[in-house]
């Protein structure tokens, strides 16, 4: 090999190394960054670790809230609230009803035959979203809300006769019968202004009436009593109900004279239907990481709704964009798809 040659040779060796070199560095590199990204969640993993004995903690602190909730208004985060349902259905029910599920930026409206000939109940359900700017009061919003089932209704039925109407309204309201109650606050990030400390079945009543409809509530209720009452109907052994969804909640069959902040309450079965409004429960023993913080502090009802924010759909989304923020800037695992992780609440969960 000539002298020319042995330059060469050594040139591309020379080459070669700074190349490997360089390839070297890059996997050492993106292999730190996955380390580092790895140990971020299982950072998170372990900050939402919930053993049995942390599980039991829960529990116990949740019951003694419910006791506190039963024995007096405003004595706990759980409110606790009479539904003033002591009878749920059992089967035999029969008929056609109609009902209006109103829980978020969205409703329903359905219409459901149950008895006779329909062992499992025949029904139709329509969804409606709710357009934003129809947010700005109480009589834009069932307005809208009884235009709709108006023409459900003409379409379904076309009979101009008295109907009986179930309003599930998922939200907390303090009632004042089964057919009856105000609006305590909103929740869910769901928000209409005037409408706070109103009887939302009244509003809905007026706006039947002004729309010509011959259709008034019968029943209020939360979506977790409605759940109950579904439960009841096919097993009389159901006795409680939980929603994860939009929100978190759930209801129970309480004894009546467990019910403190009530003495004197009377019902014929000896039991009511109360509605924990668990959502705003809250326990050191939860498992409340640096996210579920950066997470509250976003909202517009900062330091409520605790429980609902750690486990419900309205916001889970946003926990995971926090988590991938943060392995984004510290891992740079996603390279420049990493800015669009910086928009609050970009990561939103879709209905089934």
């Amino acid at each position: 090999m000539g002298r020319a040659g042995f330059g060469v040779a050594a040139g591309c060796a020379a080459a070669t190394c700074a190349i490997a070199a360089v390839l070297v560095a890059r996997r050492t590199a993106a292999r730190a960054r996955w380390r580092r990204a790895v140990a971020l969640l299982r950072e998170f993993e372990e900050g939402c670790a919930t053993p049995p004995a942390r599980l039991r903690q829960v529990v116990d602190a949740m019951v003694v809230e419910m006791h506190a909730g039963l024995a007096s208004d405003g004595g706990s985060k759980l409110k606790m609230l009479l539904t003033f349902v002591d009878a749920l259905p059992n089967g035999d029910e029969e008929g056609v009803y109609y009902a209006i599920d109103l829980g978020g930026t969205s409703f329903r409206v359905l219409r459901v035959e149950v008895g006779a000939g329909s062992e499992n109940g025949n029904q139709k359900v329509e969804i409606h979203a709710i357009p934003e700017e129809l947010m700005g009061t109480s009589e834009d919003l069932f307005n809208f809300v009884a235009s709709t089932l108006k023409n459900f209704i003409e379409r379904e039925d076309g009979k101009d006769e008295q109907k009986a109407l179930g309003f599930t309204f998922s939200f907390p309201v303090r009632q004042n019968s089964v057919s009856s109650g105000s609006l305590i606050r909103w929740t869910k990030g769901f928000s209409v202004g005037d409408t706070v400390g109103k009887d939302v079945a009244q509003c809905l009543d007026e706006a039947l009436a002004r729309c010509g409809l011959n259709t008034r509530v019968t029943a209020l209720v939360n979506d977790t009593v409605g759940t109950l009452a579904l439960g009841h109907y096919y097993d009389e052994d159901t006795v409680a109900a939980v929603i994860i969804g939009d929100g978190t909640n759930a209801c129970y069959v309480e004894r009546t004279d467990a019910i403190i902040k009530c003495q004197g309450l009377l019902t014929n079965s000896g039991g009511m239907v109360v509605n924990m409004e668990w959502g705003n429960f809250w326990s050191s023993h939860l498992p409340r990481t640096p996210y579920d913080i950066s997470l509250d502090d976003e909202t517009q009802n900062r330091n409520d709704q605790g429980f609902e924010k750690m486990i419900s759909a309205m916001y889970l989304g946003e926990i995971a964009r926090l988590v991938l923020h943060r392995m984004a800037q510290e891992s740079d695992v996603f390279g420049d798809d990493a800015d669009s992780l910086s928009t609050p609440f970009i990561l939103r969960y879709c209905h089934a």
